[in-house]
């Protein structure tokens, strides 16, 4: 995830400066090996040091002389590498390594002992990007044809949907070839939810042309029609997603361009598809088709919009009960910025369960500053041993001592805390890797060593969260904003009304705030890049629904009363929003149970639960909007020519 900050971020720069000085790396894994004696823990050491992939090996034994009694060892500095007879070996993995060594490292330490840090994150990630999402769409793809068969009066209508849509997941894949390399969230979840999104379009243009077939004998000329007729749904719906998820290109958080161009360009291929490909297709197998027509399995909604449109009044009251809450509780929820912990049920999160209870939490973090002075660095050293959170600090002057000069030392003990320009200082702090103790503590760092130094850089896990955490919530707001204005732009040109998109965006706004609202209401932390996601994701992949019901209502409402007309748009599109949501509320509720990683889980959860939201939403509370605001809708809408009788 730190790939994704921009290059002027503090922590970014830190890292650039400090690849620059030295050549000794910040260790990024941990190997935590017990029931071993000093001598059977060196021997660990070397066999990492010969593992390929593994650039620095550093343990007890790089800070202190080994020939010297433990009794009169620092005590301190001691329990962060050996104690109650287990040892904490710190490793830096190479880039581009972490699948393999990690493998090789479980096949050294067995399962007895345990493998921890940023590495073991980025190798599970790697691992779970490719197998999960493999996993989930053999989950999926059964219960999408199984709703579709449902929704259809053919065996064969949902291998078609599954084909037009499929072709352009594979084409979007295979493009990517082109960006060079993408992360494993979009890998992850940007096909899954290119088949959700835009699924819709292939079943407008079939269920119209299913509808054109009753009333012409020519299927050609059924096509023509049910083309003509889907178009402006199918635009308007490929519009508002495609502008939705363009939002997320413009973030500076890298992540959300690395998604957004993967869907943004899915949308793309998935609309040109249904356009071109979908009516090609069909009129080809037309007949089969016809031949494997089966009854219907779900009656129709008929009658069901007298009975919704009873609910009018208790369904807007409730939501504007909620709304207020549901908007200050999802702008107060407790974020994670990072990828957030392993589950308990994986090997990475039983280790990191396992290294906790002996060696406790310690969050390892560096600083450079200028070496100059080692009496302005001594007075910062003491100063930074003080500060609330720091378990241990190592540098030369607790390692080696401020009385003997560099000079008269060995280089492979000074290159480790010197370089031609900065010294190095490694803080150590009983915090998570984030959370408001790790952030505040960075704070302090940063404010105590600019009170001794003009230039000093801070970099490390901690560090970088923080950064993510400054760049992100800037983000929010941008890209929040982006969605909605850009969404109404597209209703506003759809509809030709200034009060339409205002209601679509309340009813499904309000939704996204539903959503969000949860975790807050559950005391649930929520991962903030899934947060930052699915409030653009939300609304532009369930705006469609509100278009669909609302062009549907638009075009009754000009030859009947409002009542009559949303009565009615509801008998006839109940089902047809049902499906879609249902659809992308599987996908949600899919990544939610298959993914290990918290980031994938997190982002399917809001997804599966923020379809059923918005599908509530727009089939009780939009309604009501419509009927409430009829009068004000016909006098801001561009030749409204709606129907006078009663």
């Amino acid at each position: 995830m730190a790939d994704y900050l921009p290059d002027d971020a503090p922590s970014i720069e830190a890292v650039d400066v400090m690849q620059e000085e030295f050549d000794e790396p910040v260790p990024n894994a941990k190997v935590m090996v017990q029931d071993v004696t000093i001598a059977e823990a060196l021997d660990y050491k070397e066999q990492l040091e010969a593992i390929d992939g593994i650039s620095s090996v550093t343990w007890l034994d790089d800070v202190m002389d080994l020939t010297v009694p433990l009794e009169m060892a620092d005590q301190e500095m001691l329990s962060s590498y050996y104690q109650d007879d287990a040892a904490l070996i710190s490793i830096t993995i190479e880039e581009e390594q972490e699948v393999a060594v990690t493998n090789e490292i479980y096949d050294l330490i067995g399962d007895e002992n345990a493998l921890t840090g940023e590495a073991v994150t980025t190798a599970v990630s790697q691992q779970m990007a490719g197998d999960e999402s493999m996993y989930a769409a053999l989950l999926l793809v059964p219960i999408i044809i199984i709703i579709l068969i449902l929704s259809t009066n053919s065996w064969i209508e949902p291998v078609f949907f599954l084909t037009a849509i499929g072709v352009s997941i594979l084409i979007n894949l295979g493009t990517n070839i082109f960006l060079g390399e993408v992360s494993f969230i979009t890998q992850s979840v940007a096909p899954i939810l290119q088949l959700a999104v835009s699924l819709d379009y292939a079943i407008f243009l079939l269920h119209s042309f299913s509808d054109y077939r009753k009333k012409v004998d020519d299927p050609t000329t059924a096509m023509k029609l049910a083309m003509k007729r889907s178009f402006p749904a199918i635009i308007a719906s490929a519009s508002t997603t495609f502008f939705g998820f363009m939002a997320l290109t413009f973030m500076e958080f890298g992540i959300g361009s690395d998604l957004g161009l993967n869907l943004v360009k899915g949308i793309l291929l998935s609309f040109i598809s249904v356009i071109v490909f979908l009516p090609a297709l069909t009129l080809m197998f037309y007949k089969w088709i016809d031949k494997t027509k089966h009854r219907q399995f779900i009656p129709d909604f008929k009658g069901v919009g007298k009975r919704v449109i009873k609910l009018r009044v208790p369904s807007l009251i409730l939501v504007l009960l909620l709304i207020v809450p549901a908007f200050l509780a999802q702008s107060n929820t407790t974020f994670i910025y990072g990828a957030g912990e392993h589950p308990e049920n994986t090997r990475a999160g039983q280790d990191a369960v396992a290294t906790e209870e002996i060696f406790g939490k310690e969050t390892p973090m560096v600083l450079l500053v200028p070496a100059e002075d080692r009496g302005t660095e001594e007075e910062l050293v003491r100063e930074l041993e003080t500060l609330d959170n720091v378990s241990s600090v190592m540098s030369y002057i607790n390692v080696a001592g401020a009385a003997i000069p560099p000079e008269y030392l060995d280089e492979t003990v000074t290159d480790q805390f010197y370089s031609e320009h900065y010294a190095r200082i490694t803080i150590f702090a009983e915090t998570e890797t984030e959370g408001e103790a790790a952030f505040s503590l960075i704070e302090e760092v940063k404010e105590t060593a600019d009170s001794y130094y003009d230039d000093a850089h801070l970099l490390g896990e901690s560090v970088t969260l923080y950064d993510m955490r400054e760049i992100v919530q800037k983000d929010n707001t941008f890209v929040n904003v982006m969605t909605v204005v850009t969404v109404a732009l597209v209703l506003l040109l759809t509809f030709r009304s200034l009060s339409i998109p205002v209601v679509l965006l309340i009813t499904i706004q309000a939704s996204v705030w539903i959503n969000l609202a949860i975790p807050y209401f559950t005391d649930a932390p929520l991962v903030y890049i899934g947060y930052l996601l699915i409030s653009t994701i939300q609304l532009a992949a369930t705006v469609d629904y509100g278009i669909l019901f609302t062009e549907n209502y638009y075009k009754l409402r000009q030859e009947m009363s409002a009542l009559d007309a949303i009565k009615k748009t509801i008998d006839e599109k109940l089902f047809a929003i049902f499906v879609s949501a249902s659809i992308l509320s599987s996908v949600g509720f899919i990544l939610w149970i298959t993914s290990t990683n918290p980031v994938v889980s997190s982002i399917g959860l809001l997804l599966g639960r923020g379809a059923l939201l918005a599908f509530i939403m727009v089939v009780f509370v939009l309604p009501a909007l419509l009927v409430i605001f009829d009068k004000v809708i016909e006098k801001t809408t561009w030749k409204a020519n709606f129907f006078k009788g009663k």
